[in-house]
């Protein structure tokens, strides 16, 4: 009944935000809507396609034509249902998380149950009890329903709503050993985003785990799935767009390549905006390595034994260093930290990163309001707010791989250390 009675306040919460006064606001607010994502873009691009113009041929419309498409129908059948559409998929998000908790839980125990033989003697009191990991699912989904940046997001009608809950689904699949599902959705986040190609390398190490086979032949089936699922809604899009390709350049490239420089809360506008035209390539070709290829080699060899540790991390890197991040991406990733609530007593900078982000997520839009409507301040302010907001997020997700670091080699060494006869401590550096 308590969970019941959560869904229906955020669902509530959500709806009535939707249709209040502020929501012409919240859905332009640069936090939260981004050239990908934008309700207003969305729409514009649908009028362009029902009155026979290619949406792709300007430069307003970035999404991808499976979501053109299905949006052009609901516009045109039940307008007035997209409000309780958006409300139930983010709910229903929310409820996917909390199914895919669960299911992480059972493969914590598993895998607790099975090295409980590593664990010295002196740490067994460290173990997680069951009552520890039955209450995760509820934090999780507490965390999802009830946090601002995934309330805004909602209420924003922006298609990243969307892309969250095709993350989920194939967190779900995942972890419950349905690769077709997991391979189809994240395929589905992809071809929206792009970024979540990441995910193919913990989600075919958690399928390989789960469904307990060949580890060597669960990986190439897993990618050989994936990649005939992103191939059928590539033809798809083409397809939509009268067998034109031309949508390509305007999706993936205008990610890639990052012509719109409207600031947003990432990294990448105020750079490219200060930064000489003919040092643009090359600076293009490092910031997206950095975002697609950069971490996920050293990560997945380091923590190849925690598939969903793998996944949270890679979730929250490629928001950080993506292109045009928004606030709800943010939220997505931060519902999944209660499944390491057994590593914050190792975490240094708990306090630190949660007044980091309290400050940011205040100090941003009213340095906005100075820098737009005041002209008291300039860039500069703005993108310092921005910069801050991404250093808490890097500090949030370094604190929590040294969290489990600590823990693993506490588990196996018990917890009193000594250096030359002298009490030492592990320390971040």
């Amino acid at each position: 009944m308590a969970i019941i009675l959560k869904y229906l306040v955020a669902g509530l919460v959500r709806f009535w935000l939707i249709h209040t006064d502020y929501w012409q606001t919240i859905s332009n607010r640069v936090e939260i809507a981004t050239p990908l994502n934008s309700w207003k873009r969305l729409i514009e691009g649908v009028y362009l396609f029902d009155h026979g113009i290619n949406p792709y041929e300007g430069d307003s419309f970035h999404e991808s034509p499976i979501m053109l498409f299905v949006f052009h129908i609901l516009l045109k059948k039940v307008p007035y249902l997209l409000p309780v559409i958006f409300t139930f998929l983010d709910v229903f998000t929310a409820h996917v998380l909390y199914k895919t908790s669960k299911a992480i839980i059972r493969i914590f125990k598993d895998s607790q149950e099975s090295n409980k033989d590593d664990v010295s003697e002196e740490s067994k009191t460290m173990l997680l009890s069951e009552s520890q990991l039955n209450e995760v699912p509820g934090h999780v989904l507490a965390l999802y329903l009830f946090n601002p940046y995934s309330v805004l997001n909602c209420v924003g009608m922006t298609t990243t709503v969307i892309q969250n809950l095709t993350l989920a689904i194939s967190l779900w699949g995942a972890t419950n050993g349905q690769r077709v599902l997991a391979c189809a959705f994240i395929a589905l986040a992809t071809h929206q985003a792009l970024y979540p190609i990441l995910l193919i390398v913990p989600i075919s190490i958690l399928l390989a785990n789960v469904n307990k086979g060949c580890n060597k032949c669960s990986y190439i089936r897993t990618l050989l799935v994936f990649v005939l699922c992103w191939g059928f809604l590539i033809f798809i899009s083409a397809f939509i767009m009268d067998g034109s390709y031309n949508y390509v350049y305007n999706t993936y490239g205008f990610i890639l390549s990052v012509p719109d420089l409207k600031p947003n809360i990432g990294l990448f506008w105020y750079f490219f905006t200060e930064m000489f035209e003919h040092f643009r390539l090359l600076f293009v070709c490092a910031f997206q390595i950095n975002a697609l290829a950069l971490y996920v080699v050293p990560l997945t060899l380091r923590f190849h034994k925690e598939p969903v540790l793998l996944a949270t991390v890679l979730i929250a890197l490629s928001t950080i260093f993506r292109s045009y991040p928004c606030v709800g991406d943010v939220g997505f990733y931060l519902a999944l930290l209660p499944l390491w609530k057994h590593l914050f007593s190792f975490m240094q900078q708990k306090f630190i990163v949660g007044c980091a982000f309290i400050i940011t997520s205040a100090l941003g839009p009213t340095v906005w309001h100075l820098w737009i409507y005041s002209g008291s301040a300039n860039a500069n302010f703005f993108f310092g707010v921005t910069l801050s907001f991404a250093t808490a997020q890097i500090f949030l997700i370094t604190d929590l791989l040294f969290a489990y670091i600590k823990r693993e080699f506490t588990l196996k060494h018990g917890s009193s250390r000594q250096i030359d006869g002298k009490p030492a401590k592990l320390v971040l550096r």
